[in-house]
């Protein structure tokens, strides 16, 4: 809140960084110059990067998840050729024919 007051009377959790970007911006001839301390402010209302971190981190964790599932896959298809054959009973291909 940029008037500085919490919901609950105080200050607010963003009011360091408006009274940063409200100094720079007073003190500067250049606004571009305060962009640092407005990209901070608007960061802490809104949490746009935050979010957009925590979607990175998830979308990477489903992916993972997703090739290890498909990995699984593969093995259990190798298995369900037969259940004895998962257990080590009997030996398929060369190993086999060897005994």
């Amino acid at each position: 809140m940029a008037s500085g007051f919490g919901y609950h009377g105080g200050v607010s959790r963003c009011f360091a960084y408006w009274q940063e970007f409200s100094k720079c911006y007073a003190q500067t001839d250049v606004p571009s110059q305060c962009t640092a301390q407005a990209e901070d402010y608007l960061e802490c209302l809104h949490h746009t990067k935050e979010i957009a971190r925590a979607k990175a981190i998830k979308a990477e964790f489903i992916r993972k998840a997703e090739h290890q599932a498909h990995e699984g896959r593969k093995a259990a298809d190798i298995l369900a050729d037969g259940v004895i054959v998962g257990v080590g009973l009997i030996q398929r291909g060369e190993a086999a024919h060897s005994k």
